[in-house]
């Protein structure tokens, strides 16, 4: 079994079972979400995506963004020109995303007086 990027040998074997799982999977890592909806919004040029997400550090943006188009949730496109130019977008798999995150971020709204207060003054 061949696994993306990582950064350490898994121990317990993916639960390719549950579908569950397996979504869990395909989005661990904590920009990914962002990475989609950004380019889901235009967002396109690598630098573009750097400026949005500034918590991130450019080399685990680059990660999971690799990790993403080798999923096949986003594409990249390299042009043959200099200096180099690079721009990313959603495939069709991807795009199948964007209702999930919509119905997430909807669910995190809907809920966020009783969350909030949990991540501003944790205990």
């Amino acid at each position: 079994m061949t696994y993306i990027c990582m950064m350490y040998e898994r121990k317990l074997p993916i639960d390719l079972e549950c579908g569950l799982h397996l979504f869990m999977e395909v989005m661990n890592g904590k920009w990914k979400i962002a990475l989609i909806w950004s380019i889901y919004l235009g967002i396109k040029r690598p630098g573009e995506l750097h400026r949005r997400i500034p918590m991130a550090s450019r080399r685990l943006l680059d990660t999971q963004l690799k990790q993403l188009a080798t999923l096949g949730i986003i594409a990249k496109t390299v042009f043959d020109q200099l200096p180099l130019k690079v721009e990313y977008e959603l495939t069709p798999l991807g795009e199948t995303l964007i209702p999930v995150i919509e119905t997430t971020a909807q669910w995190g709204e809907k809920h966020r007086e009783i969350l909030e207060p949990f991540f501003l003054n944790p205990k």
